[in-house]
């Protein structure tokens, strides 16, 4: 094509993709109208008035979200036909919904990323946009058929892996490789397994898995929405920003300590710790921590009635607890059956007493009258609800867990490690989450606490209707049937305050990361070879339905409690029901890198296979010895060296080092350039430190450098002849 006939193409696409986004803003606008209408909307019950208003606001979010690169690309079929790719899609209200922009995830847009020369799918041509904000700044086009012609996007492809780093991961939406597209679009409804060593790519896939997965399961999703689970706070910002710009809002990102709402963690278990709490014999130690609390007297307590006292002994309260055990409630449920089967022992035990000489058991009425006066006032016994709540206490997670850890007694009596022992039970590390989380079903809830919020919440509806009516002033005479109501109704009361009361507006994510209980339509987990049984025990519970998209790298795994098996993970959950997909390509690492990690990668996972880098960058890792007292100008030269450089770099290093961040803190993060410091320190923690050095290597899209103060690692030093140099060099 001639320059002359570019720049009238250049013209023409500018034109129609300033089409598109007139009516990309007028579409916008009529979902603001829809949402101040939804805002404004009476005479519907409020909850259905709240999901309006949420699923317009997510409309608008989704309008909003997709404006930088709105079309990046175009396909041009054999018959001659066009058709544009992008975020969304829009369509001509007024030409019988005309596609004027295919959503990405189409499947007529399938061809875009999949097509070859080898295997054209039909088409002719696949254009590819190049935009800054709204503006096209030019194209490129690959026409299939052309001698010459060969795999798809290797400009664009090598473009964007090449640009350097901002703020937060990228989407990936208009260079999506085809191992990429078949697993994005994968149509597995279970539990699928994306296994790629460094910069191949995972966590992009993923999130583009979910953005699919949203747009052809709509109506399920948008009802339950999807979990992403990472391995840190700094990960998840990293990677927030890909689904908005996608479209998509329904989903929250959570690390697994996280997962019950309002904990704070505060402390950082021993590896040994961590492996122990995250083994699933755990579930065998807290039951028997919570039967642990469910106790019988030392010695027998009287309890004094009217006419009467009695013993509340072991051996009654060992039959309720019995009773209780037998019914298979949760702890705070079996209460109750605790409580009754003791109130009705000991009601035999006083009409015994009680009648002895006068009432036999064949005097049946009055023998009834009597056990039921007695049983009304054992249940009325303030001594003995008091004893009884010692010997079969309320207990939350927490004042089950935090005593436990406290107590050599307790962990003893578990059958836990005695190296769970702690001095303060309530400082809370990310270990305990799954823990806790287990035993809010092994304690489940106390009826008689619901009861007793049932009725508060009953009374004070009833006390705010009161004051709507009283505020509106309305003549009963006046008010039409729907609304004519009494205050002293309880039914009638909820109906009115729920009418009137206050709108719970949250969209789908702030309602579902607020609430324990919630469970998804999908689940993602990222750096998945790091989670414990225990951690994957809590996932199964948010989502019954098995629906995961399972991303991680098991040589990576550096959590002494983390799998080294997929099929050993999930057996429990899924057995052999579940996919694997491996991603082999390593877009991020260039080869000069890759080369040095894949050496140590050779000697700590014999196994495991580098993935190939597609490029190389033309710069060498280089490696730099220091004395104790250089080390902070080293860093110093190599901060001042990179400030003057586009792009993103970090310090990664041991515990100690000023400036430094550990390895295990940018894991699934990216950077144009990285320095690791003291790579002899970081290995010194054996496989685990040889893991943790092996992320630290492939974090760099760019440059790498290596400061040490001991001789480097012979793992490294092998290498060094033919990397090492004073400065990086370009």
């Amino acid at each position: 094509m001639s320059n002359q006939g570019y720049d009238e193409e250049l013209r023409d696409e500018r034109a129609y993709i300033a089409g598109l986004y007139a009516r990309l803003d007028r579409e916008r606008e009529q979902a603001r109208a829809r949402y101040r209408a939804a805002l404004g909307e009476t005479g519907i019950a409020l909850v259905d008035r709240d999901a309006d208003v949420r699923i317009r606001a997510r409309e608008a979010t989704r309008l909003n979200a997709v404006d930088n690169g709105l079309c990046f690309g175009r396909l041009d079929t054999l018959s001659g036909e066009r058709g544009y790719i992008g975020r969304i899609g829009l369509f001509d209200g007024e030409n019988d919904y005309e596609p004027l922009l295919l959503d990405w995830r189409a499947p007529a847009a399938r061809p875009f990323y999949v097509a070859t020369a080898a295997s054209p799918e039909n088409m002719r041509r696949r254009r590819q946009f190049h935009s800054v904000g709204r503006r096209v700044t030019g194209f490129t086009d690959e026409v299939f058929g052309r001698p010459g012609a060969g795999e798809r996007g290797d400009a664009a492809l090598l473009a964007a892996v090449t640009a350097p780093r901002g703020e937060g991961m990228r989407d990936i939406v208009a260079t999506i490789q085809a191992e990429q597209d078949e697993i994005i679009r994968l149509g597995h409804a279970g539990v699928l397994v994306v296994e790629g060593g460094p910069g191949t790519g995972k966590t992009a896939v993923a999130l583009h898995r979910v953005a699919y997965l949203l747009y052809t399961q709509r109506e399920r999703m948008s009802r339950t929405g999807v979990l992403v689970v990472g391995p840190s706070p700094l990960f998840l910002d990293h990677i927030g920003r890909v689904l908005p710009s996608l479209g998509e809002s329904d989903v929250v990102f959570a690390t697994t300590g996280d997962l019950v709402p309002g904990l704070r963690v505060t402390a950082e278990d021993a590896p040994e710790v961590a492996r122990l709490k995250g083994s699933s014999k755990m579930v065998g130690v807290l039951a028997a921590a919570v039967a642990d609390r469910q106790r019988v007297p030392d010695e027998p307590v009287p309890v004094e009635l009217a006419d009467v006292t009695v013993d509340l002994d072991r051996g009654v309260a060992a039959e309720a607890r019995l009773e209780a055990r037998r019914s298979g409630l949760p702890h705070n449920e079996a209460r109750a059956v605790f409580r009754e089967h003791v109130v009705a022992l000991l009601a035999e035990r006083a009409v015994a007493k009680i009648g002895e000489g006068w009432l036999t058991p064949a005097d049946r009425g009055a023998w009834a009258d009597l056990r039921a006066d007695v049983r009304e006032e054992l249940a009325e016994h303030e001594q003995l609800d008091a004893v009884l709540d010692g010997l079969w206490p309320e207990l939350t997670p927490e004042t089950l867990l935090a005593p436990l850890y406290m107590s050599p007694r307790r962990l003893a009596a578990a059958g836990a490690d005695p190296a769970l022992f702690r001095a303060d039970g309530g400082a809370w590390t990310v270990s305990d989450v799954p823990l806790l989380d287990e035993l809010v079903d092994l304690l489940g809830r106390d009826d008689a606490a619901d009861r007793t919020a049932a009725r508060r919440r009953a009374a004070e509806a009833a006390e705010y209707s009161a004051g709507v009516l009283d505020v509106l002033k309305l003549d009963r005479e006046e008010m039409d049937e729907d609304v004519l109501l009494s205050a002293e109704n309880l039914l009638y009361a909820e109906d009115l305050a729920d009418r009137f009361g206050e709108r719970d507006t949250r969209d789908l994510a702030e309602r579902a990361a607020a609430d324990r209980d919630w469970t998804y339509g999908h689940v993602v987990v990222d750096e998945a070879q790091e989670l414990s049984e225990m951690d994957w025990r809590v996932l199964v519970r948010r989502c019954p339905s098995r629906s995961f998209t399972i991303v991680g790298d098991l040589a990576q795994r550096r959590s002494a409690a983390g799998a080294t098996s997929w099929a050993a993970m999930l057996a429990p959950y899924a057995g052999d029901r579940w996919q694997y997909r491996e991603l082999t390509v390593n877009y991020r690492t260039p080869a000069e890198i890759m080369t040095v990690a894949g050496a140590l990668l050779a000697r700590f996972a014999p196994d495991a296979r580098p993935p190939e880098s597609v490029r190389a960058s033309g710069v060498r890792p280089w490696s730099r010895q220091v004395a104790d007292g250089e080390l902070p100008d080293a860093i110093a030269d190599f901060t001042r060296d990179e400030d003057g450089r586009e792009g993103t770099a970090v310090v990664i290093g041991p515990p100690g080092v000023p400036g430094a961040v550990p390895p295990s803190a940018t894991k699934g993060l990216e950077f144009d350039a990285v320095l690791v410091v003291e790579p002899e320190r970081i290995l010194a923690e054996g496989p685990r430190g040889a893991a943790e050095l092996y992320v630290a290597l492939t974090r760099a899209t760019q440059r790498l450098g290596v400061l040490h103060r001991e001789p480097l690692p012979a793992v490294l030093s092998g290498l060094a002849d033919r990397y090492a140099v004073s400065r990086p060099q370009e």
